[in-house]
């Protein structure tokens, strides 16, 4: 594993350890002020406010870091920071001016992007690729390979983007490869269910082609 694999793979950790935080402090002001409970919100606000400043910075710094070193920038990444950028100001609008339905807006939003970067679409539904009418296995593998694969990997394998495996010096078997490409790996999200068999084993294929002979 390179460094910049294993950084991505730190930052991406950490970024879902904040961001949970960040929900988990998000979500007890907003029981507290839909329960009323003014005073116990006020005490908590001042309890966790520099807890609130480390987390919320640290979440939009390594957050900013994912970004900036992914391969799979799409609409979904724009919508999420929008997602997130709009909730913030309405969250603070909310809890100073104890507006619950505006607190429930910022805690949905927040929840949404997190839905957003977990499955990488604004609906939270998996790209389905359609067969090549040709049928051809390497045709299949390749054409999987432009659409799913190479925005992290790159044509060559070798991309590195969003911390994605070297695929030209993998040591991966054929049946490592399948399972990893079905169940996902850190960054990388389980394509079980927007390929189908056939089109999971050509791609595993094709990316033993890309292994420096």
């Amino acid at each position: 594993m390179t460094n910049s694999t294993i950084m991505y793979t730190g930052m991406l950790h950490s970024h879902k350890l904040f961001v949970i935080l960040f929900l988990l402090i998000y979500l007890i002001k907003t029981l507290l002020l839909l329960l009323n409970k003014n005073e116990s919100l006020v005490n908590f606000t001042k309890k966790t406010r520099i807890l609130e400043m480390i987390v919320s910075t640290l979440f939009l710094v390594t957050g900013i870091f994912l970004a900036s070193n992914s391969g799979t920038n799409g609409t979904w990444l724009w919508v999420k920071i929008a997602a997130v950028a709009i909730s913030i100001p309405i969250a603070v609008i909310a809890f100073k001016g104890q507006k619950k339905s505006l607190a429930l807006v910022s805690l949905f939003l927040i929840i949404y992007a997190y839905g957003i970067s977990e499955t990488k679409s604004p609906t939270f539904k998996k790209e389905k690729v359609e067969m090549l009418a040709s049928g051809d296995r390497s045709a299949v593998g390749q054409d999987v390979y432009a659409k799913m694969c190479q925005s992290c990997h790159g044509i060559n394998g070798k991309a590195g983007m969003s911390g994605a495996k070297d695929l030209s010096i993998s040591n991966l078997s054929n049946d490592e490869k399948i399972a990893i490409i079905k169940h996902g790996k850190n960054a990388m999200i389980p394509y079980e269910k927007s390929l189908n068999e056939e089109q999971i084993a050509a791609v595993a294929d094709y990316i033993e082609t890309l292994k420096i002979k």
